[in-house]
């Protein structure tokens, strides 16, 4: 971070779809003419993603599936040998099994696959998705820099980037941890090696994952297919353990155990860990061949694989502490049968790493985190790229995990929280959704949010009541990223508020420029509203009392859609001679390249200037922090130091850097 106090571009950050036209009615998930008696249709528009359906749903096994796919590593372990485990008894067994079943068939594929897929923001899923697919008067009021529902699901989203430290550090941990069981002459390379294989990991990042990224869906194919066949040979061996299916065992295993019953749901819902990432990947892959991959091969191996670790502990109920391996021949198949969890458990931490990376550009683009670096690493594949402040922070942070807690027994504990907060603010906001998209009836849509929340919220209380056994670390990480975006969000509104307050309206500044002496060239100058003349436009006249003959008075606009094509992007107004004023308009998930939109605007859109060689001026404000402002002394103090520290517009917009300008202006906020 920079250790000098330099002022933040004006363009800092675009404006978010509140300040765009209501698109026309079918452009996104608009609501039915009367309340549908069922689900909505899918949508028909957005990024839809390339290929055969049969590719897609391998692609989907190699990055869909990878974390709840390597659940089985641990899940029973600590439903029968963790902190708060029960005895791997007849019965105990039986129902922490029917437990498991039934939370994978209601979370998984009623909650997520049936229901919340259908919340698909043209094609695009996510709980950032999620947000930016609700009225403008709920996400995003232009009286109020945030309201309670976008505070909700940012913390949300703030809890993935705690589930993205901790994913990595369990699964591989818990995958060499395998070598144990080979021989305990293991133990004390277990650590070194984990810590190795994620420093591997995450060094590799900046080259990007297209040229590995073809064996995922293969190595996770087999994967499956290895844990399923080996829980069918356990489970053929003891059929009794089929008996799970029946949820009177859930059912009695908490009349048995009460309080003790419920706290072992904080064990049972690792099994449902990566739920969220059906949703979050649906943009890559779409509905149908995610929900084929599920259906057809994941929920039947994990299935399988869970009742084949249960047969084992019906039979020997001392290989509770690792119930996987022992489904193992044992020997060299135990080798390789960790070497093949080792790969699974890389490509699930992949998949994590990724989905770190997608969420921080949302945020950038939907104004609630600052800009940092974000690089493409793929020519052919928009959505691969590479956030380098965000992949060191996430190896730090996965390596400090892992030496601190040394086993994934212990780390299990800090793991639930996180994904459960997801899950339960996943479940209000597509109450929202259902009520203001789709215009269902209050009644049918608490009937489902009830349905939602009466399992989102136990395994939610299950988890709390681990926060000092390591629950408080997703706590403490994810409100240290909701202060970020809070912070953010609510400095630039008040930001764009005083910029708006001094700006000079259109009228005046055309009446002023005949008494401006003039030179030859264009001036592109970067504004943050679609209306009146960017603040830097007024500085650089003022200051220096000549203008270029061509001006171009620039605003990107980030919309509420993922993307938006060619020929919705740009408009034109010729304001008066030479003088021109371009909207630009980007989806959140585009990269907002500026110059080439600006080059669609002179081809396209009747743009009549030298804009291959035209200068970009840019604003950069200087902050006074004061405690009468609207945020606070050290709200506003800790904006500032953000805002320094923010990646520069002209990276971010891909500005011809030996073209670019920069006038800076101090602002009491």
């Amino acid at each position: 971070m920079s250790s000098e106090a330099p002022p933040v571009p004006e363009t800092d950050e675009t404006p978010g779809a509140s300040e765009l036209p209501s698109p026309a009615k079918g452009e996104r998930n608009d609501p039915p003419s009367s309340p549908p008696p069922s689900l909505p249709p899918p949508s028909e528009h957005g990024h839809a993603p390339h290929g055969s359906v049969g590719a897609l749903v391998l692609g989907a096994l190699g990055i869909v599936f990878g974390d709840i796919g390597t659940s089985p590593l641990y899940t029973l372990a600590e439903c029968t040998h963790g902190p708060h485990a029960v005895p791997p008894t007849h019965d105990n067994v039986l129902g922490v099994l029917s437990l498991v079943f039934w939370a994978l068939m209601l979370v998984v594929t009623v909650k997520y696959l049936v229901f919340i897929m259908r919340a698909d923001n043209r094609g695009e899923g996510g709980i950032l998705a999620l947000l930016a697919l609700l009225p403008e008067r709920i996400r995003a009021p232009k009286e109020r820099p945030i309201t309670w529902l976008a505070v909700l699901v940012i913390a949300g989203a703030a809890l993935l980037y705690g589930d993205g430290m901790i994913t990595p550090a369990i699964s591989v941990l818990s995958a060499v941890e395998g070598l144990k069981t080979v021989s305990p002459a293991f133990t004390p390379y277990v650590i070194p090696i984990t810590v190795v294989i994620l420093v591997a990991l995450f060094s590799i990042q900046s080259r990007g994952t297209s040229t590995v990224g073809v064996l995922f869906g293969p190595v996770m194919a087999t994967w499956f297919l290895t844990i399923g066949g080996l829980g069918l040979y356990h489970a053929s061996k003891n059929p009794a353990v089929l008996a799970a299916l029946n949820p009177a065992h859930a059912v009695g295993f908490f009349a048995h155990h009460g309080k003790h019953g419920f706290l072992v749901l904080g064990s049972v819902v690792l099994a449902v860990t990566g739920g969220e990432a059906l949703y979050a990947d649906m943009g890559h892959f779409g509905k149908k061949p995610i929900r084929i991959a599920w259906v057809a091969m994941v929920l039947p191996c994990l299935v399988l694989a869970y009742f084949g670790q249960g047969a084992i502990l019906l039979a020997r109920p001392e290989a509770a502490d690792a119930p996987f391996f022992a489904m193992s021949p044992g020997g060299r198949y135990t080798v390789a049968l960790v070497v093949l969890a080792t790969m699974a458990t890389v490509i699930a931490s992949q998949a994590l790493i990724s989905g770190a990376f997608s969420l921080t550009q949302q945020a950038i683009s939907l104004g609630y985190f600052p800009r940092v670096t974000v690089k493409h690493t793929s020519k052919d594949a928009e959505g691969q790229i590479y956030v380098p402040e965000i992949n060191w922070l996430l190896m730090v942070a996965c390596i400090v995990l892992v030496l601190a807690f040394r086993e994934s027994s212990r780390l299990a504990a800090a793991y639930g929280i996180a994904v459960t907060g997801t899950m339960a603010i996943t479940s209000v906001a597509f109450f929202t959704v259902m009520r203001e998209n789709w215009k269902w009836p209050l009644p049918v849509a608490s009937a489902v949010l009830v349905f939602f929340l009466a399992f989102d919220l136990p395994f939610f209380g299950a988890n709390a009541l681990k926060f000092l056994d390591g629950g408080w670390v997703p706590v403490v990480i994810a409100a240290a990223f909701l202060v970020v975006m809070i912070t953010w969000r609510r400095g630039r509104f008040f930001l764009g508020r005083i910029i708006a307050k001094k700006g000079k309206s259109t009228e005046a500044f055309l009446a002023s420029l005949p008494g401006l002496q003039r030179k030859k060239g264009c001036g592109v100058f970067m504004g943050a509203t679609p209306t009146g003349v960017p603040t830097v436009l007024a500085i650089h006249a003022t200051r220096l009392g000549v203008l270029e003959e061509e001006l171009v008075l620039v605003a990107v606009n980030i919309t509420r859609d993922p993307y938006v094509e060619n020929k919705d992007r740009v408009t034109v107004e010729e304001l008066g001679p030479g003088v021109y004023r371009v909207n630009l308009r980007f989806g959140f998930m585009d990269q907002p390249k500026v110059p080439p939109a600006l080059a669609l605007a002179k081809k396209r859109h009747g743009l009549r200037v030298d804009i291959e060689n035209a200068t970009y001026f840019l604003g950069r404000e200087s902050f006074v922090a004061s405690s009468a402002g609207d945020m606070g002394a050290t709200a506003e103090s800790f904006f500032a130091l953000l805002s320094r520290n923010a990646r520069p517009a002209t990276a971010y917009f891909e500005l011809p850097t030996d073209r670019v300008v920069e006038l800076g202006t101090l602002v009491d906020l």
